[in-house]
């Protein structure tokens, strides 16, 4: 197979004119080309207005050698590569003496589970919240002015955080085994858009990601797996330092001597009740901060040149600084053409995140822009201190708006606003109830002044990024766990049978990385047990 990289075109290609250019590039013709598979596609923008789609493809030749082509072309873009697919591993010898368990149905629950529904490991799949379809309708109607549901919302339900908020799949993890090519793929199998396999910053959209998980789930229950919803895990049973069942929520115990641990990072009781049963857990940094909504033709105008180009989707755009203090600034969870929606799980707390549905149409663009806290941010010590903090942020952002999510002009926040850019008039796009109200005065002052630090940097970025009528809306609380569960190894914690698994064991970052975790857990298993089915096959004791 031959890899061609940075092959250009203007957006609004034909699929044929992406032949034509491989072509000239091999010095072959066309109907010599047997298959091309875009691999990656981005958009160079760095010579506005002329914008160019850059391609990484690959590309199998009829009755040609691949290796002369390659030596004929003399182009440093141009290569013969041998990829190897996703390989899961070998299974193990030891018998399992009861089905394995995966607490969380977020991406890394489902993707650990999938694969070992595939492998005939046959597990059972806890998930506190509802399925996708229900858990829409109470998403939605707490969105109308309802009650929020504790165990039902935009943080716990299947699919977990990610599936309302876009479904970005970009992660800054390295992929050498597979694993996110892997993701991608099964996403794609289960109804997700073909383009995620190349695009440079792949998405689903909230709209389309809810049938995939369900759709995955169905997956999961054809291969011999089991998914129950509603059922919250409130403790392990133990002995001798080895897991031997979990007591859930209805008041019973489920025994088993392997359990995943995928509860997502918003699942604080859980931690709670997991500490007191001697699972170790430490605090760790994050970042915390509010969201940011500017028009979308203005992020588009600084991109690309132009408040809309034909051919490319709204712009999206990342940025960085560093505050006065030295604390990281950066912009998170970027939601072109989105809307910022209320994200809370606990009564008497608000937070914030971002969400765009698939076509990424709404008007106005919003990101988080968030600063790092560490350990001694937190005003307090022990291993849920993360989470304190941000139940007290949570807590002012709640008393601020009332209940409502709380909104304000940046030139309100800062002095030095600029001005010109965005009209007066310009309307926040919120899935929920908002007023305005003081947002920056929920974070405590050094954060404040680190994000307006970030802010007016910003401005020298994007033109109108710190504009005066540029909205501002918190609190952005959740963008990563504020603890981590040690694991070994084999991936166990210090409780054996136990496999703290994805973002809200503090080893992953988003949907991809979640998932990408989730895969190497289950692979973990494999390598040290038989699966499931062939003990049962075998007659052994359970």
């Amino acid at each position: 197979m031959i890899r061609i990289q940075q092959l250009k075109l203007q957006p609004g290609h034909s699929g044929k004119a992406l032949y034509e250019k491989a072509a000239k590039i091999l010095q072959v013709r066309t109907d010599k080309i047997r298959r091309l598979e875009v691999r990656r596609q981005s958009v160079d923008a760095r010579k506005k207005p002329d914008i160019r789609l850059i391609y990484m493809v690959d590309v199998s030749l009829d009755g040609i050698s691949e290796e002369k082509c390659v030596a004929r072309c003399k182009n440093k873009d141009v290569s013969v590569v041998h990829e190897k697919p996703y390989r899961f591993s070998d299974c193990g010898s030891l018998a399992l003496p009861s089905r394995p368990v995966v607490i969380g149905a977020g991406p890394a629950g489902l993707f650990c589970s999938y694969l070992l529904a595939a492998c005939g490991y046959r597990p059972i799949l806890l998930e506190r919240g509802k399925a996708a379809g229900e858990r829409q309708k109470d998403v939605e109607a707490f969105w109308n002015g309802g009650p929020l549901d504790p165990e039902s919302n935009v943080s716990f339900g299947e699919g977990g955080a990610g599936t309302f908020s876009d479904g970005k799949l970009n992660t800054l993890v390295k992929d050498r085994d597979g694993r996110g090519r892997k993701v991608l793929s099964v996403l794609v199998e289960h109804g997700a858009q073909p383009e995620i396999l190349y695009e440079a910053k792949p998405h689903i959209g909230t709209d389309v990601l809810t049938g995939v998980v369900s759709r995955m789930r169905k997956s999961i229950e054809r291969m011999g797996g089991e998914v129950r919803f509603g059922v919250r895990v409130d403790g392990l049973r133990t002995k001798e330092g080895r897991l031997t069942g979990l007591r859930l929520s209805d008041g019973t115990v489920l025994p088993t001597q392997l359990a995943v641990l995928a509860c997502g990072h918003s699942a604080r009781d859980t931690f709670e009740r997991l500490l007191r049963d001697g699972l170790f857990m430490e605090p760790k940094a994050f970042a915390v901060g509010l969201r940011v909504e500017h028009p979308q033709a203005l992020i588009n105008r600084a991109q690309y040149g132009a408040e809309k180009m034909e051919g490319l989707p709204p712009a999206p755009y990342k940025v960085t600084a560093r505050a006065r203090d030295g604390r990281g600034v950066y912009s998170f969870c970027m939601c072109p053409g989105g809307y910022v929606v209320n994200a809370s799980t606990e009564q008497g707390r608000l937070a914030v995140n971002g969400m765009s549905y698939s076509g990424r149409d709404g008007d106005n663009a919003n990101s988080a822009v968030i600063v790092t806290v560490t350990p001694e941010d937190f005003g307090a010590e022990g291993a849920l201190s993360g989470v304190a903090f941000q139940r007290r942020l949570e807590e002012k952002a709640f008393a601020a708006g009332a209940g409502q999510i709380p909104v304000q002009r940046y030139g309100t926040v800062s002095p030095e606003a600029t001005a010109g850019r965005i009209p007066a008039d310009f309307a926040p796009a919120i899935k929920g109830s908002w007023r305005f109200a003081d947002a920056v005065g929920i974070l405590p002052e050094k954060l404040q002044a680190a994000f307006v630090d970030g802010m007016e940097q910003f401005g020298h970025m994007i033109p109108g990024f710190d504009d005066e009528n540029a909205l501002v809306c918190g609190v952005e609380s959740r963008t990563s766990s504020p603890v981590r569960i040690r694991r070994n190894e084999e991936l166990e914690a210090n409780i054996a049978g136990l496999y703290p698994c994805g973002e809200g064991a503090g080893y992953a970052g988003g949907i991809t990385s979640a998932a990408m975790d989730g895969m190497r857990v289950a692979e973990a298993i494999a390598v040290k047990y038989a699966p499931f089915e062939d003990a049962e096959r075998e007659g052994t004791d359970r």
